[in-house]
């Protein structure tokens, strides 16, 4: 019987177990640059013993950025700031994947450099409120990107991928999730376009395809990961059919042969057991526990058969030796959600490890 503890080869990369660090914005790159820090490297590090780290959401380009202090990939200076992440996890045995997050109309103009401003498949605003460096802000109506934009929007996806290679990054995983960008080109509720990029099923996975294409094509397939969430109404989304949607993304997508897909999972195990069959590679699984964050019970997920992998989110953030916990059986560290994001130390880098 396969565990979670076994060893496992992604993308031609023999991981150590199958326990994911899943992605966790800690708003915590501070500077007019979005470069990670020197203490983003020593968290990071801290983790190395996962099977494999999804970094927080790194913005592809300056106005992919939705929330504050978070790191970008679309600078040299920010590829030079990453390669002391990248170095310090490798130290330690670690394999370490960045995940490009585009939030589109997620954020605020008082989040983005000059006049930028936020931007979506079309002109409809979230309901409900973003935190900025002056206190919660309503969301803003988005910019509609033009064909141009769109095109150059995937390209931006691309150079991001190629920095993350030239920074040291084992792969790349594109945040399709969430009510970010991707999402929103997949959900007619936030897509309302009539042309080629939305109006019906095939044109409305068209951007999510395209972006995970030329990822692929920039740093190959065996590099790139995608993460999807199917019904997740978070940012104020709404589907009401994702299994046809989602079924055809994975269907256009098969013959990437991508690292992985990474189901961030709702309460839905049907549509779950889905999307597992229809996928041909490996699959990540971030199962639903809400309210309780994902504990030792996950594990099982792996022995069943129900995915290859498991992701931890907050039990990873508060237990930097998660996986020896988990083998263990605990004790395990609580998350302290006021630590969540931004600030310093405290709640980022000075949880105690069993050996301490």
């Amino acid at each position: 019987m396969t565990t979670a503890f076994d060893p496992i080869v992604l993308g031609g990369r023999r991981l150590s177990s199958r326990i994911v660090m899943a992605p966790m914005t800690r708003s915590r790159a501070f500077g007019p640059g979005a470069e990670p820090t020197d203490l983003m490297a020593t968290y990071y590090a801290q983790r190395a013993g996962a099977g494999l780290i999804v970094t927080e959401g790194v913005q592809p380009s300056p106005v992919g950025q939705g929330y504050p202090d978070t790191p970008g990939l679309h600078a040299p200076e920010q590829v030079t700031a990453w390669r002391r992440v990248t170095d310090a996890v490798h130290r330690e045995g670690g394999v370490i994947f960045a995940q490009l997050m585009h939030t589109g109309r997620i954020g605020h103009p008082s989040l983005l450099p000059g006049e930028l401003e936020p931007v979506g498949p079309s002109p409809v605003a979230a309901r409900g409120q973003v935190f900025t460096h002056e206190g919660p802000k309503e969301f803003v109506t988005p910019k509609e990107l033009s064909d141009s934009e769109i095109r150059q929007t995937i390209e931006d996806f691309a150079a991001a991928a190629r920095n993350a290679v030239a920074a040291g990054f084992d792969g790349v995983e594109v945040h399709g999730a969430n009510g970010y960008l991707l999402h929103q080109f997949l959900a007619p509720h936030a897509n309302r376009r009539t042309d080629a990029w939305g109006g019906d099923t095939e044109r409305g996975i068209r951007f999510a395809f395209e972006v995970t294409a030329a990822v692929a094509g920039a740093i190959g397939g065996h590099r790139v990961g995608l993460r999807i969430s199917p019904g997740n109404p978070y940012n104020d989304m709404t589907e009401e059919n994702p299994g046809e949607v989602y079924e055809a993304l994975l269907a256009k997508l098969a013959d990437l042969d991508l690292a992985y897909l990474h189901l961030l999972e709702g309460p839905d195990r049907d549509l779950t057991a889905r999307l597992r069959k229809a996928w041909p590679g490996t699959f990540v699984l971030n199962p639903f526990t809400h309210p309780e964050v994902t504990g030792p019970e996950a594990l099982g997920l792996v022995e069943d058969g129900t995915a290859d992998m498991v992701s931890y989110g907050a039990l990873f953030l508060a237990n930097p030796d998660l996986p020896a916990r988990l083998a263990a059986g605990g004790p395990f560290n609580t998350p302290d959600p006021a630590t969540f994001y931004g600030g310093d130390q405290r709640g980022y880098t000075d949880y105690p490890r069993l050996d301490s």
